[in-house]
């Protein structure tokens, strides 16, 4: 396995424990008050059994995002020296340290010997001593007065013991500090828990005034790595969409013309395009209009840049960030209006248009031609038009389109299907080409009744523990799920096989390489179920990634990588529900293809203008002392647009692509 160990996924015993003794007690109430009630009927009872189970389920989720945040924020934040995936035992070994007490490797704590033999009870160190509600003259001006989770409620009303912590922060509004220390950055991290009134701040019973503890500012960042003499990392920029019309025209070429010059001067290696399958084959099979691909590329060549060329068979318009509608050829689309099994199709028949099913690479449905036929002659015509730009090293890659957007995977996470944000997506295999396919599997596994689709998968938009396919312990794990996920999984390499053995033989000679999508949300969960529908068979108890590498590697090609910006802490702050780990997916992926001796490039999956974004492609890029100098060995901008060369967007950006060479910047922050 090359998945690094998850600090939160240890401590899920110890919550797991908790969670099972409350289901346990409601479990009883619930027997009790049915006991008490013998008119009611059995099925009504067992109804209540089930909703109390859900809410306590949904305050047990609560209740860990609640500690994820606290135990991220005291890592990122703590000044203890840990390192970033510290889990939760070290951090508490970290707090119990500075407070002076001694912690033995084994776990056991203890007061230290040169500490009051009659200590009081040990705070962190960023945490002052306790200060009652009326002024001190000794305290701080800087220190933010902060409600302890142990102390009696923050509200008049009382609070739920069992709900703990995160009741007594739902019942608070997070107002901004009032005190800030000087030069420390404004940060959602420094907000303070504030009563919903004055008589909150007392004890419920007897009016004893509750104790505030004081919170000091979070220490500066790290300094910034320098990459100077560091391996050259080349840096190519995507073009719009749209770059190219279905007209054959160059979209406004004179501006882009002055942006690529600008970029030029930035340092730029070359640029990224889209070759879209909708707009050159657009009106008849075998009808090729390369026109303003031609254009363009002669305005690239000129200014001295090199070319990416994305061999596009999917469509453009359903998914987030296109701006433009660019649909598949026009005689496809009208042979799906009489077979519509052409396209993906989900459990409730819903057909997804974006790209062709991988059931038809070998069914001769596209007017005598397979699909993979369909797309060896599209590369093929394309290395023959442009082959002085080959020989002359202009294109220096071509990336081969092998699923959505682009990608290797399935239509999992449609969002013109209503999929939105941390959805788990659904299974898009009930074509009638692939659901033959899994009836012939199931009978040469010998188990004919396998041969169906999950239905108890949920839906787009469910969360794991909703389902009773990808829950913990569930069905995904089963002998039928694991021989469904792997038949799935494996459609997804045999379709990668197929199509690069001929893009190898279209562009003999040449790179190529293939996209793979960063799907890191529910990365924290068993059953990884957002990856499992894209066809990437990665739960946490198996590696599904190290197949597609050997794919890859078979067929000489290169990764090209997703989400290299992202940070997990930021994730968890922003959606914390998601349990996503980019970080760890990254690493895992990266190790993967490095492990197989191919070649790993990336690009960001969403804008980034900000220094930490550019900070963490660098290193992700160049990891700190790799005992082998394994690096990427490109990098691709996502997306050329105006925002680029606003304010400070552009010196930031020009910054990055030098650090990205391996040159020396002189504004690095110690």
């Amino acid at each position: 396995m090359l998945r690094r160990p998850d600090p939160d996924e240890r401590m899920d015993g110890a919550v797991k424990e908790e969670e099972e003794d409350e289901s346990d007690s409601d479990d009883f109430l619930v027997a009790e008050a049915a006991a008490g009630d013998g008119e009611r009927p059995p099925e009504r009872r067992r109804g209540r059994g089930r909703e109390e189970k859900e809410r306590t389920k949904a305050r047990e989720r609560r209740r860990r995002a609640v500690t994820g945040r606290i135990l991220a924020g005291l890592r990122r934040h703590g000044g203890f020296g840990l390192r970033p995936r510290a889990d939760v035992n070290e951090v508490v070994a970290a707090l119990a340290r500075h407070a002076g007490w001694v912690v033995l490797p084994d776990g056991t704590t203890f007061p230290s010997s040169s500490s009051n033999p009659h200590p009081q009870t040990p705070r962190p160190a960023m945490l002052a001593p306790a200060l009652s509600l009326s002024p001190s003259p000794s305290a701080a001006p800087t220190l933010l007065p902060v409600s302890s989770c142990a102390a009696p409620p923050l509200a008049a009303r009382p609070i739920s013991r069992r709900a703990g912590c995160a009741t007594a922060l739902r019942t608070t509004s997070f107002a901004a500090p009032r005190a800030v220390p000087e030069g420390a950055p404004a940060s959602p991290l420094l907000a303070v828990p504030v009563p919903d009134d004055e008589d909150a701040t007392m004890d419920g019973e007897g009016g004893k005034q509750t104790a505030l503890a004081p919170v000091v500012a979070p220490p500066r960042p790290p300094p910034e790595r320098d990459f100077a003499g560091t391996p050259y990392v080349p840096v190519y920029v995507m073009l719009p969409l749209g770059v190219v019309n279905v007209k054959g025209e160059v979209a406004e070429a004179d501006e882009l013309v002055a942006q690529l010059r600008v970029l030029k001067a930035a340092g730029v290696d070359g640029v990224m395009v889209d070759c879209w399958w909708g707009n050159v084959e657009a009106h008849h099979p075998q009808e090729y209009n390369w026109t303003g691909y031609k254009r363009l590329f002669h305005i690239i060549r000129d200014l001295k840049l090199k070319l990416q060329v994305v061999m596009s068979f999917h469509e453009c318009g359903g998914n987030v960030g296109d701006d433009v509608s660019i649909p598949l050829p026009e005689w496809v689309i009208e042979i799906g209006k009489s077979n519509p099994d052409i396209y993906f199709t989900d459990r409730e028949g819903r057909r997804n248009t974006e790209c062709l099913s991988w059931g038809i690479d070998k069914e001769r449905v596209l007017q005598g031609r397979t699909a993979v036929e369909v797309y060896f002659d599209f590369m093929r015509s394309f290395r023959v038009e442009f082959d002085e730009y080959f020989e002359d090293g202009i294109i220096s890659e071509i990336e081969v389109g092998l699923g959505a957007c682009g990608e290797l995977r399935y239509p999992s996470y449609a969002a013109n299907h209503g999929w939105k944000y941390p959805g788990i997506g659904e299974f898009q295999c009930y074509d009638r080409y692939l659901q033959k396919n899994l009836r012939r599997a199931a009978e040469a596994r010998g188990h004919a009744m396998w041969a169906k689709s999950p239905d108890n998968a949920g839906h787009y938009n469910s969360e794991p523990n909703n389902t009773g396919f990808f829950c913990d312990g569930g069905d995904y794990d089963s002998y039928y799920g694991r021989f469904f996920l792997n038949w799935y999984a494996q459609v997804l390499l045999d379709h990668a096989d197929r199509v690069l053995m001929l893009a190898r033989l279209a562009f003999e000679g040449s790179a190529i390489a293939v996209k793979v999508s960063g799907i890191h949300w529910w990365y924290k969960t068993a059953s990884h179920a957002a990856e499992l529908t894209a066809g990437f068979y990665n739960p946490c108890n198996r590696d599904g990634y190290t197949p597609i590498a050997q794919v890859l590697k078979k067929h000489g090609a290169a990764l090209n990588f997703t989400c290299v910006e992202l940070r997990t802490m930021d994730q968890h702050e922003v959606f914390p529900e998601a349990l996503a780990d980019p970080e760890g997916l990254v690493w895992q992926v990266l190790n993967a293809a490095w492990d197989a001796g191919i070649q790993v490039a990336s690009e960001n999956a969403l804008p980034c203008y900000d220094r930490d974004g550019f900070n963490k492609t660098l290193e992700n890029a160049k990891p700190r002392n790799d005992p082998d100098g394994r690096h990427l060995f490109g990098f691709t901008y996502l997306r050329l647009c105006s925002t680029l060369f606003e304010g400070p967007n552009l010196p930031e950006f020009e910054r990055f692509v030098k650090r990205m060479h391996g040159e020396a910047v002189l504004d690095l922050k110690a």
